[in-house]
């Protein structure tokens, strides 16, 4: 299963702005809607991937500790 990672528009928004105002600060650039948008788009589709499988992966393990845990109170 290959789901592209979709984002509310309201939190879309909120990214482009960010985005923006890091260009402007970081890198006195100024970005429009539209390249921020792209810049944006780059990243969902190339990286968050990783951040997203990474969670899972951390996740996976944190729980397969706790069931592990789990299983030491048994009663024999």
């Amino acid at each position: 299963m290959n789901k592209k990672i979709e984002i509310s528009k309201e939190k879309q928004e909120t990214m482009v702005s960010l985005i923006k105002d890091y260009f402007r600060k970081e890198r006195d650039e100024e970005l429009g809607d539209l390249a921020a948008m792209l810049f944006l788009d780059f990243i969902i589709e190339k990286l968050a991937p990783e951040f997203y499988n990474q969670g899972v992966y951390d996740s996976y393990k944190y729980f397969s500790q706790r069931i592990d845990d789990l299983l030491e109170i048994q009663k024999y």
